[in-house]
């Protein structure tokens, strides 16, 4: 909402246009009769910026911010436009779509639009966002400006991109138009190594981790469940006839969601190790509903857990800084180290495929098995020698 004030007896008219502060100074002195035309003209101003009508060089002919607003002008200024602004359609599309998303995403993806989308895009109308705006503002992006003091990261770029992306083309369909997404690919992201622990290192961090996280760290090293879903663990879902953790809830943000997506929705078997452990920590908590929990029941807070056990537990051993996800990692690198099927390994971290494994576990193997190349060399040695005996 735009204001009417003075500066050295002279009104100005203050209002935001295109996420910007404008500030316009007239020749008018601080008169009531002034005060209220001026107000008058403030109001059409804004009705024409929620309508996408606005020019800017038409209301202040020379002024250095209309320079800056002159393209957009262009685009915006016709009458009787057939297709709704930005920020009124991408209400709408994200209304609309919100009952398919977890809670936690839908916050993430409405912290996006009004931190970033409709700031920027809010008082275009959908037709007129060109390819040339949307690079431009990816491009804004990846610099430091006076609301942050570090660029985004490509990670974080393509995630502000994509509820745009979402949005221009539905009102492409919508509208029969031409999405100006086109030939757009995201930003190339930086792969990550994981940096699972080793044998030598796992029995470490279960002997000298606090006794009431000694049973919590031997589910996560040796049953491979996320952050999410080992705090979500609810004791209805430990099956200990079948010997198997069943994977249908999990907590994001203090709220039990459903799982991430249809491959998580899983059941994991138990080894001997993870069945001792469940069931001695069902006699410390299973008169109560979620399996690791805080002194008052409820489920455990992960920030809470890896600033006060987890990150000076491996201060404490001398280990590597890591993220307590580098569990889930290391009962991959284990399962396949031990030369289990790649399929069931998949099917128990809630993999769609093996694909995965393959791509980003597998060069941990021979580390931890030795298993160099030499069985395959053994192989064909053996059978080599038999075939030039025979002979």
């Amino acid at each position: 909402m735009g204001s009417i004030n003075q500066r050295g007896g002279k009104l100005f008219l203050d209002f935001r246009y295109l996420g910007k502060r404008c500030r316009e100074y007239t020749k008018l002195p601080d008169t009531p009769a002034n005060r209220k035309r001026a107000k008058k003209i403030l109001e059409h101003i804004e009705a024409e910026i929620t309508l996408g009508r606005f020019d800017y060089n038409k209301y202040f002919p020379g002024s250095k911010l209309g320079e800056q607003f002159k393209n957009h002008n262009k685009r915006i200024t016709q009458q009787g436009a057939k297709t709704p602004l930005f920020k009124v359609f991408a209400d709408q599309w994200y209304d609309e779509t919100r009952p398919q998303w977890r809670t936690s995403h839908a916050k993430n993806v409405r912290q996006t639009l009004n931190r970033y989308l409709l700031s920027a895009f809010g008082d275009y109308l959908v037709d007129q966002v060109s390819k040339a705006d949307l690079l431009t503002f990816r491009a804004t992006l990846s610099k430091p400006d006076h609301k942050r003091t570090k660029a985004l990261s490509p990670s974080r770029i393509n995630h502000v991109m994509t509820p745009l992306r979402m949005i221009l083309n539905e009102a492409a369909d919508r509208y029969e138009l031409t999405t100006p997404w086109r030939n757009i690919k995201p930003i190339k992201v930086p792969r990550t190594d994981v940096e699972p622990f080793d044998l030598t290192e796992v029995p470490q961090i279960i002997k000298y981790v606090r006794a009431d996280f000694r049973y919590y760290y031997c589910v996560r090293f040796f049953a491979g469940l996320r952050t999410a879903e080992i705090d979500g663990l609810k004791w209805q879902y430990v099956d200990f006839k079948r010997r198997q953790i069943l994977i249908r809830e999990t907590i994001v943000e203090g709220r039990t969601e459903y799982t991430k997506n249809d491959g998580s929705f899983r059941e994991v078997d138990m080894s001997q190790l993870v069945f001792d452990a469940l069931t001695a920590q069902k006699k410390l908590t299973g008169t109560l509903d979620y399996v690791f929990c805080n002194k008052n029941g409820g489920p455990l807070r992960h920030h809470t857990v890896t600033k006060h056990v987890w990150h000076p537990l491996l201060r404490h051993l001398g280990l590597k800084k890591r993220r307590p996800y580098q569990t889930r990692h290391t009962t991959a690198t284990l399962w396949l180290a031990a030369g289990e099927n790649p399929e069931w390994i998949a099917r128990q971290m809630g993999h769609t495929s093996t694909e995965m494994l393959f791509k980003v576990y597998s060069r941990f193997v021979p580390n931890l098995t030795r298993q160099d190349g030499s069985a395959f060399e053994k192989l064909l040695s053996n059978q080599f020698t038999t075939e030039t005996n025979d002979n």
